[in-house]
């Protein structure tokens, strides 16, 4: 799994037309810098305005998600979100010069080939994960859709649908890994009903439909006559009225395609949380809208919590037991305050604190109500981001840490006996001359009962 953020090493150019429109469009997608997210710029607009690609700020998903803002729109954005995600591109300004995106061959498979061609350039920052901790799940009651995310170590994807169709009628598609993307999913064509053109083509939809962009599925018979009005009104060639079945040019690339390309879309369409999920997603019937309705509850949550709760596995080994941290900081009893770190690299740390009933401390904070004080869970993170800072440097039993500032703390819950607290520590800046700034968090569970921003000092022993 890739644990930096990444963006393109160079820019790419594509070349199509419009599902919707029909126009003839250019799609550019350019490098960005780190925690840049997915933007998206109309260049064909005079003030050339920017949309994050994000899910509320998606404003249509009939046949195709539309993103929207300011009465700007942008549509069938979801197979490049895809290409983006499954590649694990973190960061990208896409330039375009029309409402929509181009529907290509209807897959995701040239954006895919585009991205290898140009390659990926490693970023400094870490990839920030939307971990999934408990059952999610959404229905949309007017379908029978439903979508439910599950915890899981990977990002694991099942799609299952059903229509009433002798042609098209149950199928499944499973995606166990993103390197599997460009092999299993990246190829697989949008489709459609023979049956759902007219009602399209009378709300002035699918102007660049045609054979060669989608999977076509004629499966209840019209007249000859009506079938050949149809064909010259898509501008495609007439074709025999009695032959049901798959009526496109390139015959299917899997036998279950349809469902191959509505898994392409979930990944499409929750690329728009602005995160990498770690979890498994089963969804049943899925489509646009319920696929945005499940990012835009990720998003709200993300919004609501700055940071997630680490993930506290108990059964694991720490890396750095209680030994090993004597080593490293020079309290003592009572006043050592972390028991293990969990987790640790070049710019975060995660440590652990076991809240004891017998600790010195609830004597008298408080005899009859006993609450760890606030200015011990503020010592606590400084001891953790001690560690943190130490672990810089070579030779960190020679040096100690000193904090020099703590700024904008806030207690949002009392911490009891009983309690397992996790602090979760990160660099807010490069550590310069000895000098570093971080900012601090402490959850019990998955509440966030602490944080504080601090600035600390390296300093050698004596």
């Amino acid at each position: 799994m890739i644990t930096k953020q990444h963006t393109l090493k160079e820019s790419f150019l594509l070349e199509g037309k419009g599902l919707h429109t029909g126009l003839k469009i250019k799609i550019k997608f350019n490098p960005a810098p780190e925690n840049y997210g997915y933007k998206i710029k109309r260049i064909d607009l005079e003030e050339q305005p920017i949309i994050d690609a994000v899910a509320e700020n998606v404003g249509g998903t009939q046949r195709g998600t539309v993103l929207s803002k300011n009465n700007i729109q942008i549509s069938t954005v979801e197979h490049a979100m895809a290409a983006l995600y499954a590649m694990q591109v973190d960061n990208c300004l896409i330039e375009v010069d029309a409402p929509e995106f181009p529907i290509l061959d209807g897959s995701s498979i040239k954006y895919v080939n585009a991205i290898e061609k140009v390659g990926l350039e490693e970023q400094d920052e870490d990839r920030d994960f939307y971990i999934v901790k408990d059952k999610i799940e959404v229905k949309d009651e007017d379908t029978n859709a439903s979508i439910v995310l599950l915890p899981d170590e990977r990002f694991i994807i099942n799609a299952l649908i059903a229509f009433d169709s002798k042609i098209l009628d149950n199928q499944f598609a499973t995606l166990d890994k993103l390197e599997d993307f460009k092999k299993e999913i990246a190829a697989s064509r949008t489709f459609v009903f023979v049956r759902e053109i007219e009602p399209l083509l009378a709300n002035n939809l699918i102007k660049g439909g045609d054979l060669d962009n989608a999977i076509v599925i004629y499966e209840k018979q019209l007249s000859q006559e009506r079938f050949d009005q149809l064909a010259d009104t898509m501008k495609v060639e007439r074709k025999d009225a009695t032959q049901l079945g798959y009526i496109m040019h390139k015959p299917l690339v899997y036998p279950n395609e349809p469902a191959r390309h509505k898994l392409l879309d979930i990944l499409g369409d929750l690329a728009l949380i602005g995160k990498p999920i770690r979890g498994r997603i089963i969804a049943t019937c899925p489509g646009h809208k319920i696929n945005n309705k499940l990012a835009r509850l990720l998003r709200k949550e993300i919004k609501l919590n700055e940071v997630q709760a680490p993930v506290y596995n108990p059964n694991k080994p720490p890396l750095m037991d209680i030994s090993r941290i004597k080593e490293l900081l020079p309290h003592r009893y009572p006043f050592l305050l972390i028991e293990k770190i969990i987790e640790i690299g070049p710019k975060y740390i995660i440590g652990i604190k076991n809240v004891s009933v017998n600790e010195p401390f609830f004597q008298g904070h408080f005899p009859n109500e006993p609450v760890m004080p606030g200015v011990l869970l503020v010592e606590s993170m400084a001891q953790t981001g001690g560690l943190l800072v130490l672990n810089s440097v070579n030779e960190p039993a020679r040096y100690s840490t000193y904090f020099l500032k703590i700024d904008a703390v806030k207690f949002r819950q009392k911490v009891v006996p009983g309690d397992t607290l996790i602090f979760y520590l990160e660099l807010i800046t490069e550590i310069r001359r000895g000098i570093a700034n971080m900012k601090g968090y402490c959850f019990v569970g998955e509440t966030l009962v602490c944080e504080a921003e601090f600035m600390a000092q390296i300093i050698k022993n004596k």
